[in-house]
């Protein structure tokens, strides 16, 4: 018998991909569809190997009886590109201005941003398996893992335009030493830093957290502005504090921006972007119809959230809820502990609204809610057609640590103007 070499993506991963992802255990998946993705564009060759594998392994499953050698996967390979839709809610655009990379990628805030300014992701990485899931439903591909691994380095393509990364932030060890490029090892901001000395991009693009420019007493900001300007060679314009609520979305979120462009492009100065003039408050991304009970809270515990709000002031700290009103911007959405909790908002239109329980018990009377997933998704500024396929704590997570698009997309497009791109 001569086996066809024909294989679908759904053979790869079980079920329709636009509906469904099979979380990765490998780099398999993540390289199968980078190489799909990047077929067109002089960066597949640095996939195609993984995904030939993985195309193997997946025929291996399908015929366990044929013998399925690497020519067999190539020519299998090649069906499947030939016959690959793009049908995903955010495809690539097809004529690209730039490329870039998308590393701790979550759910794809730069990506977003980026892909509405023309650009082409050519890499992307993000650990976190639900992020992943997120991700891969909405943009076709499936980021591989710890960029901390050199195998996982290994396929970043040459060559790309910008460098994009939301680094998550650890403390520094430099106390008494120079704080440079080797004074960051065992940090992740260390692994930005590698991956910039060995591709060299024309540009890069951080975020982080507004307290990066204070952490351990300003040293932490000026040890990663030393290893870019100096031991990478980036001019590198003085960092800037960016609130999420000058750009279009109703949220008071502060977050430090650092970009930079390569020293032999020439480019010596470099304006933020100014907000926009239109204030947008909750009520615009409020929810238009009725929501589900569970979002309710019971009245006991609203009653201890407001016990616990009043234990706090008495102390002056001020910590607690807010009740958001629609004229008004929410607070920044943040995860964990009481984080589903710092933005409560009044909504009164629960059917048989009194008496009515969900699983904590009675709700309140006075209407009071968490805001939905879908409304911290248009907090940071994503569109109702992104899809939410997880969990409401995962969602929650996900909007949470995520960047807010329009300011990542307004910073972007100074950049690219710096450019000429």
């Amino acid at each position: 018998m001569t086996l066809k070499p024909k294989i679908t993506i759904e053979d790869v991963y079980g079920s329709t991909f636009q509906t469904r992802v099979i979380v990765p255990t490998d780099n398999g998946q993540a390289a199968l569809t980078h190489y799909l993705h990047n077929s067109k564009n002089g960066v597949s060759h640095f996939y195609k190997k993984a995904a030939t594998l993985q195309i193997k392994k997946s025929l291996q499953q399908k015929y366990p009886s044929q013998i399925i050698n690497t020519e067999i996967a190539a020519k299998a390979l090649q069906y499947m590109l030939s016959n690959f839709n793009t049908n995903i809610p955010f495809p690539a655009p097809k004529n690209p201005n730039f490329t870039f990379i998308d590393l701790f990628a979550g759910i794809g805030g730069f990506r977003m941003a980026m892909q509405n300014l023309g650009g082409k992701c050519v890499f992307t990485s993000e650990w976190d398996k639900y992020s992943k899931k997120t991700y891969g439903v909405n943009y076709g591909e499936i980021p591989f893992g710890d960029i901390t691994k050199e195998e996982i380095k290994n396929f970043i393509p040459d060559n790309f335009d910008l460098l994009c990364a939301g680094f998550p932030c650890q403390a520094f060890s430099i106390a008494g030493r120079r704080g440079g490029f080797e004074d960051t090892r065992g940090t992740l901001f260390f692994d930005v830093a590698d991956i910039i000395k060995r591709k060299k991009p024309k540009a890069i693009f951080l975020e982080n957290v507004k307290g990066l420019k204070n952490h351990n007493r300003g040293q932490t900001i000026n040890t990663i502005l030393n290893v870019l300007r100096n031991d990478l060679d980036y001019f590198i314009p003085e960092p800037e504090i960016v609130n999420a609520k000058d750009f279009g979305v109703p949220q008071n979120r502060e977050r430090v921006f650092i970009v930079g462009f390569r020293k032999d492009l020439g480019v010596k100065k470099f304006k933020y972007p100014e907000g926009v003039n239109e204030r947008i408050v909750f009520k615009n991304v409020k929810e238009k119809e009725e929501v589900s009970v569970k979002y309710y809270l019971s009245t006991q515990y609203l009653e201890t959230l407001r016990k616990h709000r009043a234990r706090h002031e008495s102390k002056g700290n001020g910590f607690g809820y807010s009740i958001i009103a629609d004229d008004e911007i929410a607070n920044a959405i943040v995860v964990g502990g009481m984080g589903k909790e710092r933005n409560l908002v009044y909504d009164d239109r629960l059917s048989n609204f009194n008496p009515v329980t969900n699983i904590k018990g009675e709700v309140n009377r006075e209407g009071i809610r968490k805001m939905t997933p879908r409304e911290w998704a248009r907090l940071q500024g994503y569109p109702d057609t992104f899809k939410i396929v997880v969990s409401d704590a995962q969602a929650y997570k996900q909007f949470g640590n995520s960047v807010a698009v329009p300011a990542i997309q307004a910073t972007g497009k100074k950049i690219l103007q710096n450019l000429n791109l």
